[in-house]
């Protein structure tokens, strides 16, 4: 069992390049697992992205470092599902990439991706390929809803794990606080077309309905478009009191710019898609101020006992992780704890036994413990809720100080 304290301790003076499948420190290892990564790196939310990404490598790293898995060296394969035509990340890219993933035997799980758009494109195949897959951060409740397992699950078993929880609670969660702790009676909300961002509104306005929360109007926005003052425009002559979006920061970035030029004194919220650092970098000062988004996950960053393994990820890539780096590491121990499992019973690891021994698991992580519902989604259902408040004294791309921590969001 890989255990929180295990999880937090990191071998000083490691080259990061031994983890990564380079020369170095576990090149005497004669079999090697490759753990997939597949996540938008470039475009509109590369830095939330990568910041999955370190986490990820940064368990295989570890891994490597401590020889977890005895005999076997690990491998992270890292594949961009972003595009220059889309901005962000693509469906037709996430696809490609999970075939890529199928089509290589030494692919034995993956990590990711971040959206669930892109989840939706790669769930098929990757069940076909019996490939297990998880998620830091794709929360689209369709994915692993039963109602759908044709769709998503064509090969009859669950692959598709999350480390995250899903919009059935994110969003219904944010209207409960927006109606409890905010008190606002009516609100505009936005999505960005997406298959996240439409979910996630989605079960905000029914929330909002039964809260007795009144719903003014609803726009879809074209994530391509330059310019959305004219929705803008709107919903001030509406004179709404509080904004909703339910997208990632392609559209994001500039509904933060253009709803403060047009409406700079209502409440504005949002989902995990905009807890990111791309919305303070792209957004900035003022307008990004007050903003409340939400995570679909417990707090950890600021916790004491994640501490040392925070100094190692800053460490390790100059820059501070944010609530789903650890997600996403998390996921990693989940797949470390699956193989180890494997091996103690004797077998070789294949894509088959490690699915199922994820499937059954239950791994002590930096988050807490991880275990699954038959259907893949984590036990927990914790929803944090963030308020972007500008702190100078730190850099814009730094979640831990730029997004205030105000508490877990009231359960329905």
């Amino acid at each position: 069992m890989i255990t929180r304290r295990s999880a937090a301790t990191l071998l000083a003076g490691t080259a990061l390049g031994a983890a990564f499948g380079l020369p170095g420190i576990a090149e005497a290892a004669d079999k090697e697992i490759i753990i997939g990564i597949n996540l938008p790196i470039t475009g509109a939310d590369a830095a939330g992205a990568k910041r999955m990404m370190n986490g990820a490598l940064l368990g295989i790293q570890q891994a490597n470092d401590a020889n977890e898995i005895p005999g076997y060296k690990l491998k992270g394969l890292v594949l961009n599902d972003a595009t220059a035509t889309a901005g962000q990340y693509d469906p037709a890219q996430a696809a490609t990439n999970a075939r890529k993933f199928v089509s290589n035997p030494k692919v034995l799980a993956a990590i990711g991706p971040e959206m669930s758009g892109a989840a939706k494109a790669m769930a098929p195949i990757l069940s076909e390929g019996d490939l297990t897959i998880i998620t830091p951060s794709a929360t689209n409740p369709d994915l692993t809803n039963p109602q759908f397992a044709a769709q998503y699950m064509p090969g009859g078993k669950p692959v598709f794990f999350r480390t995250v929880t899903t919009d059935a609670f994110q969003g219904p969660n944010m209207a409960n606080f927006y109606a409890e702790t905010l008190g606002v009676k009516d609100v505009y909300i936005l999505d960005d077309s997406g298959a996240y961002g439409v979910g996630l509104a989605d079960s905000f306005e029914a929330q909002c309905k039964a809260k007795g929360v009144k719903v003014l109007g609803r726009d879809r926005l074209d994530p391509t478009a330059s310019d959305y003052t004219a929705v803008m425009t709107k919903i001030k002559s509406l004179s709404a009191s509080s904004l909703y979006y339910g997208g990632v920061a392609g559209a994001g970035v500039k509904v933060v710019k253009e709803s403060y030029a047009v409406v700079p004194n209502i409440k504005k919220g949002a989902g995990d898609g905009m807890y990111s650092p791309d919305v303070t970098t792209g957004a900035g000062f003022p307008a990004a101020e007050g903003w409340y988004v939400t995570n679909a996950s417990p707090h950890m960053t600021e916790d004491p006992k994640v501490a040392a393994w925070i100094s190692a990820y800053q460490s390790a890539f100059n820059q501070s992780p944010d609530d789903y780096a650890i997600t996403s590491y998390d996921g990693v121990l989940v797949i470390l704890a699956a193989l180890k499992k494997v091996i103690a019973e004797g077998k070789a690891p294949t894509r088959d036994n490690v699915r199922a021994a994820v499937a059954s698991s239950t791994v002590d992580t930096l988050q807490g413990t991880v275990s699954f519902d038959a259907n893949g989604d984590i036990k927990q259902r914790v929803v944090s809720v963030f308020q972007i408040v500008h702190n100078p004294a730190y850099p814009l791309d730094d979640t831990i100080h730029q997004f205030k921590y105000i508490g877990v969001a009231p359960q329905s």
